[in-house]
């Protein structure tokens, strides 16, 4: 069973909320909050404005994550994927896109251009100790667990 929590947010924009797709989503797709079409010439990035605020419970992250239909179909994509929202921040929600086609990519107004999860996240308190627990796998890694 999936936790839902009450997430306040401010549309500065002209687009709809985030919304689940599906009933067992785990994402909300994001739309681009634009005035005209901007275009993004192969390997060009931008940042791209969703017009959207929101003020996350502590213990909380936004994730903003690529949309697998632009990055497959188009070969665009976040470009600091995952993207953070900090439960502090209060600016607007920007995706920062990549066009890694070889092909112009336009960005039109309302179109999807990633998806946002909430989830909890662990605070970590660094405990210094001179060594670690013994695993199967040791320090292998980088395709070093045996497994094809």
């Amino acid at each position: 069973m999936t936790q839902s929590i009450q997430v306040k947010i401010v549309n500065g924009g002209s687009q709809q909320l985030p919304a689940y797709g599906t009933p067992l989503a785990a994402g909300m797709d994001l739309r681009a909050d634009l005035a005209e079409p901007m275009v993004l010439a192969p390997m060009q990035r931008a940042l791209v404005p969703t017009g959207l605020r929101i003020e996350l419970p502590e213990g909380y992250e936004c994730q903003v994550r690529p949309r697998s239909g632009l990055a497959l179909k188009h070969g665009v994509t976040v470009l600091n994927t995952p993207g953070t929202v900090d439960a502090d921040y209060r600016g607007e929600i920007g995706v920062i896109l990549i066009n890694l086609s070889q092909e112009p990519f336009t960005v039109n107004p309302g179109e999807r251009i990633a998806q946002i999860v909430v989830a909890p996240y662990a605070r970590v308190e660094w405990v210094g100790v001179d060594r670690l627990g013994e695993t199967e796998r040791g320090e292998g890694g980088f395709g070093h667990t045996g497994r094809n």
